[in-house]
């Protein structure tokens, strides 16, 4: 009997496998293990070496099936579901190269996915790809075919060397491939005329091709290298004329030229973490303002002309240079405490708790460990919210940090509160989605499960109307809460939720321009490094702005959020020092899991930020 059915499998077999190469494989197997007491029955066998068909693509990927049926413009695939259909078809589907249409094209968060097929080349109409935090080894050359495309982001892979394809892309603006493991740039990125921003930091870069400083990129603004090995910057770098950003921060650069006083528009500079051999210029960098070192390579460079002058002009240089040389020794005492006092703008004081009035503590709920489990917070005063655009400039740098170094809420996320408006002590915990009742910004008191419903209704309601998958503000947080049966939660003394990460806080503690203390958390699923690292950032961050906030003298409610008409600002409004106070986190017996700040925080080799204690 064993035998007859075995004949009879391997002649069904027989048929099958010049079809499909599936079968030709199975039947292979199948042929190798006759003498064993592997046995598959006939239904078994059909469906493992089965053709896989359009329609079994469909019912896995059902979002490229609506992208198609709907003709949308955009389609945006991203997270752990996605990445697990991604490890089980070991890459993305074939069909997904058919949809024409699209012109946003994102697959994210995906750890499975270490290839793109050079299918990619019939999206002709792609104007964005984002391919960010994948595993993606290589990106196919066919991608110069996409003709359109105006922003390319493959940062955060592993991937070793850019295809050349790239420099046939004519219509990019955009090009971001931070975080990989580059070595080298491809030459005739000059081709790239319209090319206005770049971002190759953290790589394994050491120095930029030579077209990089060409005049034909006259619209490049941005030019992000740093975490690099870049040994040299070429004075051709002021051939760049619309270059308004240059980071090159922690490179191993020794000279910086003085050609780069000469581009005219840029207003940003960073040469942090490099070991210059000009060593006033060096403390320059770590503590000056832009114009600083600017102004002082347009002198270095005036000197230097004059050492290449010849005859009698050459004598009189020479003599200049000395007069030049002995009044830097006479200036020399007198710059360096304007440097020095340049540097300590930037001033945070930590007032410990002991010396805290009202200290305020958080307790930690044991439920929040299979949830959101960490959390840091601390309270900032002396954040000067009032003039001009100050408020609106923080509220856009936290969100920066959000897209950024939060990996868009996946990694960690940022809260501010109103400390006047807060009633502690405050319990962070969980809660079911129908018994979370919060006010969030903007909108009325509701639960949790009805504030994810409007979400999605809106987020429905714009795809019909613009044709797009991607949505943007909170909306596009909501698969983060996806399979939780509980959500964590931030609640004051009175049992109101002040705060509901990852997506929103409460109206009732929002921060205006009149705010003068802030209470600031930091949440995530990741680690408590990962919250002090962020908290670290912001307050970094809010001290830059502080201190921008103080020298530029703004006025009063100039962006119409004031109270009153505007005023000037007061000299005792002028300070940038930051005042942070710790922050106890405990757990519900009372013991202590955290304090924020300690001592090993903000610790980072920050030059121009002084942290007193």
């Amino acid at each position: 009997m064993l035998r007859l059915l075995i004949q009879f499998i391997s002649i069904y077999f027989c048929t099958l496998k010049k079809k499909d190469r599936n079968c030709r494989r199975i039947f292979t197997y199948f042929e190798k293990s006759r003498g064993s007491c592997v046995i598959y029955c006939h239904h078994e066998l059909y469906n493992i070496c089965r053709p896989s068909s359009s329609m079994d693509v469909m019912e896995e990927w059902p979002e490229i099936e609506k992208a198609a049926t709907e003709k949308r413009r955009e389609l945006v695939l991203q997270g752990p579901a996605v990445d697990k259909k991604v490890s089980s078809c070991r890459g993305l589907p074939s069909n997904i190269y058919s949809l024409t249409l699209l012109n946003y094209l994102e697959v994210s968060q995906c750890p499975s996915l270490t290839e793109i097929h050079e299918d990619i080349r019939h999206l002709t109409n792609l104007q964005s790809l984002i391919l960010c935090r994948n595993k993606l080894v290589s990106v196919p050359d066919t991608i110069g075919s996409l003709k359109s495309l105006k922003v390319l982001d493959v940062s955060v892979n592993n991937i070793t060397v850019l295809p050349e394809g790239v420099t046939q892309l004519r219509e990019l603006n955009t090009l971001n491939v931070s975080c990989n493991n580059l070595e080298v740039l491809p030459e005739g990125l000059s081709q790239c005329t319209k090319l206005s921003t770049i971002n190759i930091s953290k790589n394994h870069i050491r120095r930029f091709p030579a077209d990089l400083y060409s005049e034909r990129l006259d619209l490049l603004s941005s030019l992000v290298a740093s975490d690099n090995c870049i040994e040299e910057l070429s004075g051709d770098i002021h051939q760049l004329p619309a270059l308004k950003v240059l980071d090159l921060s922690n490179n191993k650069l020794s000279e910086i030229p003085s050609n780069l006083s000469d581009c005219p528009k840029l207003k940003e500079i960073n040469f942090k973490g490099n070991k210059l051999n000009d060593k006033r210029l060096e403390k320059m960098v770590n503590g000056c303002q832009t114009k600083s070192i600017l102004d002082y390579l347009r002198g270095k460079g005036r000197v230097r002309q004059g050492e290449d002058g010849g005859g009698a002009d050459g004598g009189r240089n020479a003599d200049k240079k000395k007069r030049q040389q002995q009044r830097k020794k006479k200036d020399k005492v007198a710059e360096e405490p304007d440097e020095v006092e340049e540097v300590n703008k930037m001033v945070v004081r930590i007032l410990h708790i002991s010396d805290a009035p009202t200290a305020l503590t958080v307790t930690v709920s044991s439920e929040v460990k299979d949830v959101r489990p960490y959390l840091v917070c601390c309270i900032v005063s002396g954040m000067n919210l009032k003039p001009g655009n100050a408020l609106k400039r923080f509220l856009m740098a936290q969100t920066k940090l959000h897209e950024d170094l939060c990996g868009k809420r996946t990694i960690a996320t940022i809260a501010t509160h109103d400390v006047q408006l807060l009633k502690g002590p405050l319990m962070y915990d969980v809660k079911p989605p129908t018994q979370l009742k919060i006010v969030p910004l903007g909108r009325k008191e509701m639960t949790a499960i009805e504030l994810i419903r409007h979400l999605h209704l809106e987020a429905e309601e714009l795809r019909k109307q613009k044709k797009r998958q991607n949505v943007t503000g909170l909306h596009k947080y909501l698969q983060l809460l996806q399979g939780k049966s509980l959500y964590p939660c931030l609640v004051d003394a009175e049992g109101h939720v002040i705060s509901f990460p990852p997506i929103t806080n409460s109206e009732k503690t929002k921060i205006k321009k009149t705010t003068k203390e802030l209470f600031l958390e930091v949440t995530s699923a990741t680690s408590l490094q990962t919250c002090k690292d962020v908290m670290d950032a912001l307050i970094v961050k809010m001290a830059e702005l502080n201190k921008f906030t103080a020298e530029h003298q703004e006025e009063v409610g100039s962006d119409d959020e004031g109270d009153g008409p505007p005023q000037p600002v007061g000299s005792s409004e002028a300070s940038s020092q930051l005042i942070i106070q710790q922050v106890r986190t405990v757990d519900q017996d009372g013991n202590l899991k955290v304090v924020y700040p300690s001592k090993t925080d903000l610790s980072k080799d920050i030059s121009n930020l002084s942290v007193i204690w």
